[in-house]
């Protein structure tokens, strides 16, 4: 490999609850990549945030993949069954955009949906507006490009995880969680990390969000930003109502900026992580929302 990286154990991913999905992987940079790549129709990529993995759309892969829609879900460079480096310098949003670019490439997509929550949002959406004719339909859910004041919430969250060398995960999705999860779901998030050396990726997110206009990632959130009021194909916004790190006072300036996007849909009972508290619904209404812009 390229960068020294760790690579966990296919063991460490047998019998996850709900997740009997067959690995794919692509090489980039010396790195192995990890995707998901269900069903067959119209393309829609998922986009995934920070600690999770693809797992926590596992729910919305099967509502699409039986609503005739073709599921691609990625795991980003240090995040679930994809490899991990271990140099915490590794981990920039530039870096990780490309990495991303590269799946949507080297699948050939043309035309897909992207759909984005948290550090997904910054990525996903980078690619949606950098790349004419690879994706002509977004969702948004529960994100930021970071381009005003940080809430507390996430204050809270990078002095949390900045103070650690190793990230309690099942800590962190349990503080999260609004409906009832397993224990066995709770692992799941677990699972990609057996030891500290494998959090590189995990520890590095928060870090590297920007929080003033200056912070390396800024100018490119904002660059995402302008070419989002230029989006005109079809836009759905969706933001739980019980989220302490992006209000839906956010998902309103989503639903305002993006000429393709109709009002902001909320959905309650929910918090942060909408795809795991909720994850049937948000599974039903990315479906109605394709459905009505096929």
């Amino acid at each position: 490999m390229t960068a020294e990286a760790r690579r966990t154990p296919d063991a460490r991913f047998a019998g996850l609850p709900g997740f009997d999905f067959a690995p794919h992987y692509l090489d980039w940079e010396g790195l192995r990549l990890h995707y998901l790549d269900e069903g067959a129709g119209p393309p829609v990529v998922l986009f995934h945030g920070e600690p999770t993995w693809c797992f926590l759309y596992r729910k919305v892969t099967r509502a699409l993949v039986d609503a005739g829609y073709r599921v691609i879900a990625p795991d980003y460079p240090g995040f679930g069954r994809s490899d991990k480096p271990v140099d915490p310098a590794f981990y920039t949003y530039d870096r990780h955009t490309t990495a991303m670019a590269a799946v949507v490439e080297h699948l050939e997509l043309q035309g897909a949906a992207a759909v984005v929550q948290d550090w997904g949002g910054p990525i996903g959406l980078r690619l949606a507006t950098s790349l004419p004719g690879r994706f002509t339909r977004l969702a948004v859910l529960n994100t930021s490009l970071f381009s005003g004041p940080p809430s507390e919430g996430f204050l809270r969250w990078r002095a949390f995880a900045s103070r650690r060398d190793a990230l309690p995960i099942g800590l962190v999705m349990r503080r999260s969680m609004v409906a009832p999860w397993s224990d066995a779901v709770v692992a799941a998030y677990e699972a990609p990390y057996p030891d500290p050396e494998y959090q590189a990726g995990v520890l590095a997110f928060p870090r590297i969000v920007p929080t003033s206009p200056g912070d390396p990632g800024a100018g490119e959130m904002r660059r995402v930003e302008a070419g989002l009021t230029a989006w005109t194909h079809p836009a759905l916004v969706l933001f739980s109502t019980q989220d302490p790190i992006f209000s839906l006072e956010v998902g309103r300036r989503f639903a305002a900026a993006i000429p393709g996007a109709g009002p902001l849909e909320t959905l309650d009972g929910a918090g942060h992580f909408l795809q795991e508290d909720r994850g049937e619904e948000v599974g039903r209404r990315l479906t109605a929302f394709l459905q009505r812009t096929d």
